[in-house]
């Protein structure tokens, strides 16, 4: 087990559980290097199927270098609808080619505008709109080009293969700490859950400043010279003449600060001013590093991951999930006591059980034990508990469990280093592929 990198420990990803080298290597030279297909899990009625008793339009869209609030963006503009009519199950990296359901609401199949690098398959209608968590999981067919040696992706397998444990039926499986990936906090500039941690503690000013200031070296310096003269003058038009227009969740809370006097209720107006999904993820991005500091703390206290220990909360396997596809139910839980270790080790060596933490909410019952001690620490250390989650509008959460350890069947190829692997909703490719690479997580 070694120390990950420092950009990653400002996330609360602890360690690389493999020892190997890394392979290093350039990722995502062309889109078509990182190919994201989902695995659904959502029913549409045909077509001509009534409009008023299913108003949305469901659709199978493959993009090309997207990303895809840009590409929700786009779409709504073209349509003249608002944003929010818009859903998809999860959001995808943008430098890659990716292949997942969005709905619309209101629109009729022949309205569906021509974009560049977009292809769409009309799926069918249905009743609401596609949510997160709408889809099985994710299938992945990445490239590496330019490594330094196969030795260490083989001896990489070797260790998670043996982190990973081994199904009832010998089949190797290679394991990771179920980590939210960089992403989830931003690859340059780790910062969405500083905000959310300053919403957590009800100071909505330092919440803004985390996201509208906090300039980073990774950036360009335009956005770096504009975020520190929004810090230092508070002068929110100045600033807002100052900030690149592709800073577009920026731009708009600085538009509602410019309308105010910086009371708390003007800085709350501020966040709420960007898109709703991204008001969520705030408060989700200080749920994952809490999460990711408690599997970094299992890690340097030895416990497993592929089996419960005295204390822990499992899940059992969503039985409604398509054939094939293993995906841990968060709403059927089980604490583990003495008298039940066995007999959910040995559901969690068939692939039927998962050792679970917490993202803490309002709702959220902390484990017994070891594992409950790793709890309660961390949220001491993070300075949150379950209470202080109950936040007006999109901003509060009642807490869910997840599965402290990600399986997967994984097929290494070479010259170049491909690596194809399907991984259950809400799970990172990049925290397997960080394993392999061991690089500057911005190259992920």
């Amino acid at each position: 087990m070694r120390e990950a990198h420092p950009l990653e420990r400002e996330v609360g990803i602890g360690y690389y559980v493999s020892d190997a080298d890394g392979t290093g290597g350039q990722l995502r030279q062309e889109p078509a290097d990182f190919r994201v297909r989902e695995r659904e899990d959502f029913a549409a009625e045909p077509v001509d199927a009534d409009t008023d008793a299913y108003p949305h339009l469901l659709l199978r869209v493959t993009l090309r270098n997207w990303d895809t609030n840009d590409f929700a963006r786009a779409l709504s503009n073209r349509l003249g609808i608002s944003r929010e009519r818009v859903s998809w199950a999860g959001t995808k990296d943008k430098r890659a080619v990716t292949t997942q359901l969005f709905s619309i609401d209101g629109i009729a199949a022949d309205a569906v505008p021509d974009l560049d690098d977009v292809s769409y398959e009309v799926v069918g209608r249905t009743g609401r709109p596609i949510l997160f968590g709408d889809l099985a999981g994710n299938e992945f067919e990445v490239t590496v080009r330019e490594t330094d040696g196969h030795e260490h992706a083989r001896a990489s397998l070797r260790e998670l293969t043996e982190f990973g444990g081994q199904r009832d039926d010998d089949s190797p499986v290679v394991g990771v700490p179920n980590y939210f990936g960089q992403q989830r906090f931003g690859s340059k500039r780790p910062v969405t859950h500083e905000v959310g941690l300053g919403l957590l503690r009800g100071d909505w000013e330092r919440a803004v400043m985390a996201y509208v200031g906090n300039p980073s070296e990774r950036e360009p310096e335009p956005t770096r010279d504009a975020r520190s003269f929004a810090e230092q003058s508070r002068d929110w038009q100045a600033a807002l003449d100052e900030f690149p227009r592709q800073l577009t969740h920026e731009r708009a809370m600085l538009h509602r600060l410019v309308k105010g006097d910086d009371s708390p209720a003007d800085f709350r107006e501020a966040l709420e001013a960007v898109p709703t999904n991204l008001q969520r993820l705030f408060v989700h991005a200080a749920q994952s590093y809490a999460f990711n500091r408690m599997l970094s703390l299992r890690l340097e206290r030895g416990l497993p991951f592929d089996r419960p220990v005295a204390g822990d909360v499992v899940c059992f396997t969503d039985s409604d999930a398509p054939e094939g596809v293993t995906v841990p139910d968060t709403g059927r839980t089980q604490r583990v006591d003495e008298s039940r270790l066995d007999s959910v080790t040995r559901h969690c060596e068939r692939g039927r059980a998962f050792v679970t933490a917490p993202l803490v909410g309002t709702e959220t019952e902390l484990a017994d034990g070891e594992p409950g001690d790793i709890e309660r620490e961390m949220l001491e250390e993070v300075g949150i508990e379950p209470t202080d989650f109950d936040l007006p509008g999109e901003f509060n959460s009642t807490g869910t469990r997840r599965a402290v350890l990600v399986q997967t069947t994984l097929d290494l190829a070479f010259d170049p280093l491909e690596l194809s692997f399907a991984l259950p909703r809400g799970s990172y490719a990049t925290v397997v592929l960080r394993e392999f690479m061991k690089c500057d997580p911005e190259r992920l």
